[in-house]
């Protein structure tokens, strides 16, 4: 495909901000990881030398924790969301009725706008002493200060969120499948949960793994939610990326962190894409 003259003029100003605002702040945090520190300065020095040690830093057991906390959080929220979503989701694009179908939609956007805050902390409210705290951990036999509880709330947290993008994006992915598949299979005797299962699941796949995507990238950068819910028992990449710049101004060893948290991000995504599309056939 050939560009013309004014096409490219067009794309030049995109182009220039993309430049400007991604390539070379992050060319900038990819030099930073590999300048020395020397503590009792703010960064790194221009002078300073280059060296590995803030990433043989990374593989030690307490940096490796903060990873681990964030992947295990980042697939156990995905996975549930898109569970909780797709019947959601399936419900709202089989909607007979507009007025219903629109406003359903409408709540499902309103709550991707909700402040952070103002959602961190009402969850904090609810499921604190002062709300069922003391109700669910009497339920499940766990102290309401104990680990457990803590990461149930910051899983709660994290669903918050995810649910309704998970809903909106398997939405169009939904409303493209012809209904009259699943009619057809039960119509030869399958029961409604086995047409689905095998019809309707399937050739969702492209919009399953969008949705778990989205989900999971948002996990792996959640900030407040961690910090705020997980009372500094749970802590994830972002919390020690925060800690290394702002308390301790380590601009190096917190460069280092981001950038292999990225590396790890994107071969963690890619990964997932390929074993999916290798499983179902090329997704479209």
């Amino acid at each position: 495909m050939k560009y013309s003259r004014s096409t490219a003029l067009l794309l030049l100003p995109g182009f220039a901000l993309f430049l400007a605002l991604l390539v070379l702040p992050l060319a900038n945090v990819l030099d930073e990881s590999f300048r020395l520190f020397e503590p009792g300065r703010i960064g790194s020095a221009k002078d300073a030398a280059y060296t590995l040690f803030n990433y043989a830093e990374i593989l030690t057991p307490s940096y490796l924790r903060y990873f681990a906390e964030t992947f295990k959080f980042g697939v156990l929220s995905s996975l549930i969301a898109l569970v909780v979503a797709f019947p959601i989701a399936y419900a709202v694009a089989r909607q007979p009725s507009p007025i219903l179908r629109k406003l359903a939609i409408g709540f499902l956007i309103g709550m991707m706008f909700l402040s952070t805050l103002v959602r961190v902390n009402a969850l904090q409210l609810t499921f604190g002493p002062t709300g069922y705290g003391q109700l669910l951990s009497g339920l499940l036999n766990v102290s309401p200060n104990g680990r457990f509880y803590t990461e149930l709330v910051v899983v709660f947290g994290l669903l918050h969120y995810l649910i309704p993008i998970a809903a909106i994006t398997l939405l169009g992915t939904i409303q493209n499948l012809d209904p009259r598949l699943i009619d057809a299979s039960q119509v030869l005797g399958a029961s409604r949960l086995r047409s689905h299962l095998s019809i309707t699941v399937p050739l969702c796949i492209p919009g399953l793994l969008s949705a778990f995507m989205i989900c999971f990238t948002l996990c792996l950068s959640a900030f407040v939610v961690p910090m705020i819910l997980g009372k500094g028992k749970v802590l994830f990449v972002s919390n020690l990326i925060y800690s290394r710049f702002s308390e301790i101004a380590d601009y190096p060893s917190g460069s280092a962190v981001a950038i292999t948290m990225l590396i790890v991000a994107l071969i963690t995504i890619y990964g997932i894409t390929w074993m999916v599309s290798k499983r179902y056939g090329n997704l479209k």
